[in-house]
């Protein structure tokens, strides 16, 4: 008998680990960036995991994506390519093709290359989860100790580690987690792993709140209602009772629903009877991208003409920035680059034809997400399929308040990667 002892196996980790890698990053603290922000850490991590996507898939010489997926995620290519041509300059087409192709074309395909099974696929969703729970807690303790940005006259807004310059990036990534928690939790997972996605995504209700982001409170309630509509009435109705005991604990509780939270929540019906100066710049930049999609209806002023257009076609009404500090950061005014509208950026910069193939993009997306939801309604895969197309829905409710850009865009492409993956390879798989 031989007692030889067999050569250990080389520990191989999984290859979705590389996008886990880019939420890491976003943890980090994020040093004060200038007007023309610029690449990040997370968006040099980015770019090699989409390098390594790509060396991997040469190497074990496979078919990397159907021809749906090439399809689907490939469609922005002629508009950007056509609006590229008439930006500026050359350099400022370049860096403006660049941007878009990482967010909606080069990172999500890479994630969907990445991810193997359900298993990567909810190893990515925790991975939301986790991000969440860190920059929320950072949030929570700016909100208590008054250490976050400003917000009238008091540096109480919760910003996490993104700073005052992205004033909207830990209430992205808290309203990313919130969704993937609850999608776990109305999934079939053992009962431990639901309840402890439940009590996540509860917690996640705090940092959302001292965000003071109403877009983001908008977004996530949509989203919220969708995923308990489609994950049933009967559990619908539980989720709503649990949620509804944890906001009466969270105002009456713990003081959560002071007077300013409770006066920006009133200023969400008051947008038209008395808007306050950000939200009249907020119609006033929208009316300026309407007006140079009507000049260029077609093709649009251009990648990144969107500024030198601007003041063109807006009213005397629009103010000189918006004022940031506050958070380890000094006063700055913040100038207003875009419409604050993903959709109407994307008119006015690259027309009809820039927004059709985005647009088809994502409502290809969004058909395909939903047939595979309603093929593994009842099994296993329920909670891939709420995470996939809650994180689409809530992107394209954003969308209409918001654009890209900042540190956190990197996460807009992971987010649309995982829906991806959901939408053109787990969905089939589910039939």
């Amino acid at each position: 008998m031989s007692f030889a002892l067999s050569p250990a196996r080389p520990l191989r980790l999984p290859p979705v680990l590389a996008a886990v890698a880019v939420l890491a990053v976003l943890a980090l603290p994020l040093a004060p960036r200038g007007e023309d922000g610029g690449a990040g850490p997370a968006d040099a991590v980015s770019a090699l995991v989409v390098l390594y996507a790509a060396l991997r898939t040469l190497r074990e010489r496979r078919r990397p994506l159907s021809a749906t997926a090439v399809a689907v995620l490939g469609m922005p290519v002629v508009g950007l390519a056509v609006a590229a041509m008439g930006a500026a300059s050359p350099g400022a087409g370049l860096t403006g093709l660049g941007r878009y192709l990482q967010v909606f074309v080069l990172v999500p395909a890479a994630v969907v290359l990445l991810v193997r099974d359900r298993a990567d696929f909810r190893l990515l969703a925790w991975s939301f989860v986790g991000l969440a729970l860190w920059q929320g807690a950072v949030g929570v303790d700016q909100y208590v100790t008054g250490t976050g940005a400003s917000y009238q006259g008091e540096e109480i807004r919760a910003v996490g580690t993104f700073g005052p310059q992205d004033v909207m990036g830990m209430a992205t990534v808290v309203s990313f987690g919130l969704v993937c928690a609850l999608g776990l939790t109305l999934g079939r997972a053992p009962v431990r792993q639901r309840v402890a996605a439940g009590a996540c995504a509860l917690g996640l209700l705090l940092p959302l709140a001292v965000s003071f982001s109403r877009g983001a409170w908008i977004a996530t309630v949509l989203t919220c209602g969708v995923q308990l509509a489609l994950a049933g009435l009967r559990r619908a109705l539980k989720v709503a009772a649990v949620a509804a005991a944890a906001g009466v604990v969270l105002v009456g509780g713990f003081g959560v629903g002071t007077a300013m939270l409770q006066e920006r929540l009133s200023s969400i019906g008051q947008v038209t009877d008395a808007p306050d100066q950000s939200v009249v710049d907020r119609y006033t930049l929208w009316a300026a991208a309407t007006g140079m999609w009507r000049v260029h209806p077609v093709t649009g002023v251009g990648l990144k003409n969107f500024p030198a257009y601007r003041d063109a076609h807006a009213s005397l009404a629009l103010s000189s920035g918006s004022d940031t500090e506050g958070a380890g950061a000094a006063y700055r005014k913040q100038p207003l680059l875009s419409p604050h509208d993903m959709y109407l950026l994307v008119l006015s910069e690259q027309g009809l034809l820039g927004l059709l193939a985005l647009g088809g993009g994502w409502l290809a997306l969004l058909v395909c997400g939903l047939r595979g939801l309603r093929r593994v309604r009842g099994g296993d895969g329920l909670d891939c399929a709420l995470v996939g197309c809650g994180l689409l829905v809530w992107q394209l409710v954003d969308f209409a308040y918001a654009d890209i850009g900042g540190p956190s865009t990197v996460l807009t492409a992971v987010v649309f990667g995982v829906v991806a993956w959901w939408a053109l390879v787990g969905a089939e798989r589910a039939g």
